[in-house]
């Protein structure tokens, strides 16, 4: 197995390493599982040549705003962060004019939490969701059975819920990029030799009392697990370059058996749970 040091990311990327994360265009949003603390190791897997990105798993997205990628799809089956991509990327500055009209307040937060996003256009719907993200309960994404956002309203010194700087970065950073609302096989469909895909789905539980399937309203489980590994090899046999990111649970070192599995340890601070958070194992793999 090649270590983390023999594998070269594409010189636009080295450079960005040479000049420290902080340089680098910052998620616009909070994430479970977002992967800022872990970028270090990601980085470092980058193949060194990549023609299209691909991130069907989008989430926070920090690896993409980390690099500079010649041409980008990035795809989530979750429709209202979709939404907020799209807007950032196509209307920024009516964006930011609407996220001034929220207070950080408790019983301006469920209001905004009790509307339906289908009755709000989208810069109304992308100003909500963020502003959500920013000021619920430790920056959770979860919804009931009905699909309805149900965090409760979070206590924070003074959260920064119009951040004009990065969401005018992140804009720079989304022109030109495909955005895909839809599953994995949707958002990876065009993906070709010499292409790159970054999988980083909902992380098989360790544990029967840590599954968080609240992402989207169906959750994610083993049997999807199973689905992905299979698409994972499709892409494979394609000549298409694919890096994943899960757990350690020992089903995904199974499914994935045959590929280059790495353990590395990440910070997780944004949890349901205070037993989530700290130093975590991680499995990489990748087929290159």
């Amino acid at each position: 197995m090649a270590s983390p040091q023999a594998i070269k990311a594409p010189a636009s990327v080295r450079k960005q390493s040479a000049d420290g994360l902080e340089n680098r265009a910052k998620p616009v949003l909070k994430w479970a599982g977002g992967k800022r603390a872990l970028l270090p190791e990601l980085l470092a897997r980058l193949p060194e040549k990549i023609n299209s990105y691909y991130e069907p798993f989008f989430g926070g997205g920090a690896l993409f705003f980390a690099g500079r990628f010649p041409s980008a799809v990035i795809g989530d089956v979750n429709k209202e962060l979709i939404n907020v991509y799209r807007v950032i990327r196509d209307h920024s500055g009516r964006l930011l004019k609407e996220l001034e009209k929220h207070p950080y307040e408790k019983e301006h937060f469920y209001r905004v939490r009790a509307q339906a996003p289908s009755a709000l256009s989208a810069i109304r719907r992308a100003a909500r969701f963020i502003y959500l993200n920013k000021t619920c309960f430790n920056g959770l994404y979860r919804v009931n059975s009905r699909g309805e956002f149900n965090v409760p309203f979070g206590a924070y010194k003074n959260p920064r819920i119009r951040d004009p700087e990065t969401i005018r970065e992140a804009s720079a950073r989304l022109r030109g990029v495909t955005l895909q609302e839809g599953g994995y096989r949707e958002t990876t469909a065009s993906a070709q030799a010499g292409d790159f895909v970054y999988f980083d789905p909902p992380y098989e539980p360790v544990s029967a009392t840590s599954r968080f399937v609240s992402y989207s309203r169906d959750g994610f489980t083993s049997e999807d697990q199973a689905d992905l590994a299979y698409a994972f090899r499709e892409l494979d046999a394609r000549g298409v370059r694919c890096l994943l990111s899960n757990s350690s649970a020992p089903l995904i070192r199974k499914l994935y058996r045959g590929f280059k599995i790495e353990t590395v340890y990440a910070p997780r601070s944004v949890n349901s749970s205070a037993s989530g958070r700290g130093k975590v194992a991680e499995t990489l793999i990748r087929n290159y």
